[in-house]
This record gives structure tokens, C-alpha cells and sequence, in this order.
């Protein structure tokens, strides 16, 4: 059995991580290959699947503290407490550094998107995961108090053209489908009514309404979403008709996946924010 990772061991893993987080924020290029036999040869007789794993790790804690996180890592919760304490300290010793690589990531206007094929856009939806085997350790506060994955998701010029994109794959889709006179019926609701609580009505083949929710992200399929309490409420209300498209990649090669139902049917919801009354 492998001895457990040292404080030095863990240390220098989440350095490293960082160093390929913001190069891959601000549009540079990283060779994870490179960096896993430069950071192995420091390590204690690590696997390579060892050290993917904690990497791994590591992007589990950054999501759940709403920071960006290297989209080839998937995240895996059943981390050691000791990793995120770690993990605090760094954003601790390099907050301004990195919230400006944060800050140039979520708030972006150069957002490309490319490489569209309607016929290979559509993805599988993420295995819903049960995370609560994540660590419930003593109160640690983050240094940084920003939530930078739902900061990237209000960014307006990515969810525009998101729902542009999607626009153009419910056309794409019902044409070829053989519904042209159902596809010249799609609005772009949130176009001209930002306060409504779906983006896109659009058709299903029979021809009944399709409330489109559509969430972007420049990350991984699994990053989380935010959705109001209109939203969630709009998605109990016409659940059978209503359909989350939870775009993906957005920068690179895009995709999606679609889900029907109501937000709880799909995903775990957890309250980020309370109104109180007196």
C-alpha cells in the first residue's frame, strides 16, 4: 500500500497544478506530460495514476470553492483534508496573482468558438455524482471570497453566444428532422426579455413547446451551474417540456449535452444564498 502523500509532496503538486491553471486561463499552451515527469522526479516513487488522481483531487476542491480548475482533470472527491488546507494556503500566498488570471478568465471578451459540427455538437450527460464523501473538516475559510465559476457564467458575451449557438442547433435540428415550418417558429426569448426564465422557445417534433434553459462554461462538462429561484421554479412548472442545454468546451471544440425535467430531476442543488425577512 502506498504511503500517504507528505505535506512537501503535497506542496509541491498543487504548485504545479497552478503553474498549468493559469497558463491554460490566460490562452497558453500546457503539456501535462511535460509537467507530470518534471514534478515525478521530485515525488516519493509516485505512479503516474497517483499523481493523476491528486490531481484530480485537486480540481474537486477548486470547484467546490468556485474557482476555475484545469479541464482535463475530472474532479474526485475522496480527497485527504490535508490537500485542501494546502490549497487554501496557496491561494493565501498568491491571491493577487491568481484572482487576476481569474478575473482575465471569467471576464473575457475573446471568446471564440469554433470547430462546429451540429452533427457531433450533442455529448452525454456527466454521470450525476454523490459527493458527499467530500471532507467536512473543522471551518476553513478561503482566502478568496469571489465565486469565479458562476462569475464566468453571468459573463453576458459568453452567455450570448451560447444561446446563439444554440439558436442555430434547434434550427439545424428540426430541419433535419424534416420540420422546416417548426424550425421558423423557434424565439430567442431572452433576446428582447432578459427577466424571463427560459432563453429559447423552441419545438419538439410534435410540435408542442421546448423551454430551452442554456448554461455555457469554457470548462468541463461537469462544472456546476447556477440557476435562480425563477429558474428552478419555471422548470417545476413546465417539467415535462422543459430542457437544460449545458454547453461545454465553449473556446475550444464545443459541445453539449441536454437534460429534461426539472432541475431536481437532473442535478443536487444546494442554497448559495438566503433572503431573510423581519
Amino acid at each position: 500500500m502506498a504511503e500517504p502523500w507528505s505535506n512537501t509532496e503535497v506542496e509541491l503538486i498543487i504548485a504545479d497544478y497552478f503553474s498549468m491553471l493559469t497558463k491554460e486561463l490566460t490562452g497558453n499552451p500546457i503539456n501535462k506530460t511535460s509537467h507530470r515527469i518534471a514534478l515525478k522526479e521530485l515525488l516519493n516513487s509516485r505512479s503516474d495514476g497517483s499523481i493523476e488522481f491528486k490531481h484530480q483531487n485537486i480540481t474537486a476542491v477548486l470547484m467546490k470553492l468556485g474557482l476555475p480548475f484545469i479541464k482535463g482533470y475530472k474532479a474526485r472527491w475522496n480527497y485527504q483534508q490535508i490537500l485542501e488546507e494546502e490549497i487554501l494556503a496557496y491561494l493565501e500566498n498568491h491571491k493577487s496573482f491568481l484572482e487576476s488570471k481569474f478575473i482575465h478568465f471569467t471576464d473575457s471578451f475573446n471568446i471564440q468558438s469554433q470547430n462546429l459540427n451540429f452533427n457531433s455538437i450533442l455529448d452525454s450527460p456527466p454521470i450525476r455524482q454523490n459527493i458527499t464523501a467530500e471532507p467536512k473538516a473543522a471551518y476553513l475559510k478561503s482566502p478568496i471570497k469571489i465565486n469565479y465559476l458562476e462569475r464566468e457564467q453571468t459573463n453576458a458575451a459568453l452567455g450570448v453566444k451560447g444561446e446563439k449557438l444554440i439558436l442555430e442547433y434547434e434550427k439545424w435540428r428540426l430541419t433535419h428532422l424534416g420540420k422546416e415550418s417548426l424550425a421558423d417558429k423557434i424565439e430567442w426569448i431572452a433576446e428582447y426579455d432578459d427577466t424571463a426564465d427560459f432563453d429559447i422557445l423552441s419545438k419538439n417534433e410534435n410540435g408542442t413547446d421546448r423551454f430551452i434553459e442554456v448554461k455555457t462554461t469554457r470548462l468541463s462538462k461537469e462544472t456546476p451551474i447556477f440557476f435562480s429561484k425563477n429558474e428552478y421554479n419555471f422548470s417545476l412548472k413546465k417539467q415535462n417540456n422543459f430542457h437544460l442545454y449545458r454547453l461545454f468546451n465553449f473556446n475550444d471544440t464545443p459541445k453539449f449535452f441536454s437534460l429534461n425535467g426539472s432541475f431536481d430531476d437532473f442535478c443536487s442543488k444546494e442554497p448559495v444564498q438566503y433572503k431573510g425577512s423581519f
